[in-house]
């Protein structure tokens, strides 16, 4: 089964954009190509596409795709810019703006965290209204306005020693780290807006750092770039699945360079700015004292609004419902009070485990939900059943001379069907559980 098209291409001919586009279809992103700006709006009104690739090369670009932004508003439509002339375009005209088409792992990476963050700015906006209409206001998602932070690692070079100095003068506070140790150290002391990596003739330090980086789940979302001695001496493609944001040439002039890596700081800061909007909710006093999750009402309330807002958007929207299983080691810890001692550790898991845009609840002791915007159905049961295998895997206490038990989850899945209320979908997910039997 073909999946649905994601990506709108606007662009006058394949010359340009049409060999990413490939790569992109190959790599599950599948593109549709408009030929014209007129063309584009009205492939917008018939398909609830996720984001958009557009050649600069187009009579009226930047006017365009302002145009395209309303043709889906409210919905948030990220953009992506390719050619010579994006360069010039004004910063808030394109998300991204490249000289030239990068590479598809590449492009596919950097869309999927636009798309991500469009969704999470969405939530923003709902959720500041489900706080405010109950009296309890969110803080505002104020964006870090001092100087952005870069941590060099790697031998000093006079390539790299120029892109140092490229950074600074676009008002960079660059951090140098000469050993993946002195990285660590600096990763771990201070926070960082991005890191760039310098591949020199052996690449075993610098993916060293990055490999730990993606281990690690503060550092996780910092942006990495690699910057090579030369374009070939690497599979950009394993780059890229590795996890680095970019990976520059030391051909490459180190002014561009330098305002890649500025580029992907600042989206950086900002998608740290939502996170902290998003996450301030669990503080509130609305919210379930044990867990910081959303309580049963503060949770219908919100589904509702969530809910409308996925229609407004022509979004998927998915509702999870997981219940502690009642084993034989579950039965024997309720019966001693060590499963309620183990629940609010349970629903703190279950709100790490959730992706930023994500809303956890707990509507009964034992029984969390969740709301997974911009998902369908089967994406929905995948994720809850990766949170369920993670909390599996976690022993907890069942009190002097008794061995630690674990805890297995029930999972209902439901996806909003049109014109279904909240309440209807919340019941259809925890018929769900009933119908599926468990580990299944």
């Amino acid at each position: 089964m073909t999946s649905d098209p994601r990506i709108l291409v606007v662009a006058p001919d394949d010359d340009l954009i049409g060999t990413l586009c490939q790569g992109l279809d190959a790599l599950g992103w599948r593109t549709v190509t408009a030929r014209s700006l007129a063309g584009a709006v009205q492939v917008l009104i018939d398909w609830p596409l996720e984001t958009v690739i557009l050649d600069a090369r187009l009579p009226d670009a930047v006017e365009g795709v302002a145009a395209l932004r309303q043709t889906v508003s409210p919905r948030r439509l990220p953009v992506m810019a390719i050619g010579p002339a994006a360069a010039d375009w004004p910063a808030e005209a394109a998300d991204i703006a490249m000289s030239a088409p990068p590479h598809a792992a590449q492009a596919a990476l950097r869309l999927d965290n636009l798309v991500r963050a469009a969704i999470a700015e969405e939530e923003v906006t709902l959720r500041e209204a489900t706080f405010a209409a109950r009296g309890e206001p969110l803080p505002t998602a104020e964006i870090d306005a001092s100087a952005l932070r870069v941590l060099a690692a790697g031998k000093a070079d006079r390539h790299f020693l120029a892109l140092s100095n490229a950074l600074v003068a676009h008002g960079c506070e660059v951090v140098a780290a000469p050993t993946p140790y002195t990285a660590f150290d600096y990763l771990h002391e201070r926070p960082f807006d991005a890191a760039v990596l310098w591949g020199a003739e052996d690449h075993a330090p610098a993916l060293s750092i990055a490999s730990g980086m993606k281990r690690n789940t503060r550092l996780y979302h910092i942006p990495v770039v690699l910057y090579l001695r030369g374009s070939g001496e690497i599979n950009l493609a394993e780059l890229y699945n590795r996890g680095f944001a970019d990976v520059a040439a030391a051909d490459t002039p180190e002014e561009e360079t330098a305002e890649r890596i500025v580029a992907l700081a600042r989206h950086h800061r900002r998608h740290v700015a939502i996170r902290k909007a998003l996450e301030s909710a669990r503080g509130s006093g609305l919210t379930d004292p044990a867990t910081g999750l959303f309580t049963p009402e503060l949770f219908a309330s919100h589904l509702a609004r969530v809910a409308e807002g996925a229609r407004a958007r022509r979004r998927p929207l998915s509702v999870v419902v997981l219940r502690v299983s009642d084993t034989p080691p579950v039965a024997e810890a309720r019966k001693g009070g060590w499963l309620d001692r183990a629940l609010p550790q349970i629903g703190a898991m279950v709100s790490r485990l959730i992706r930023t845009e994500d809303t956890a609840a707990r509507l009964s002791p034992d029984v969390f939900a969740l709301a997974l915007p911009a998902t369908r159905g089967p994406a929905g049961r995948i994720a809850a059943d990766r949170i369920a295998a993670v909390i599996g895997c976690t022993a907890f206490d069942a009190g002097p001379d008794r061995s630690p038990f674990v805890v297995e989850f029930e999972v209902g899945v439901a996806e909003v069907g049109p014109g279904e209320s909240p309440a209807a979908v919340l019941e259809r997910a925890s018929a769900d559980i009933r119908a599926t039997p468990a580990g299944n």
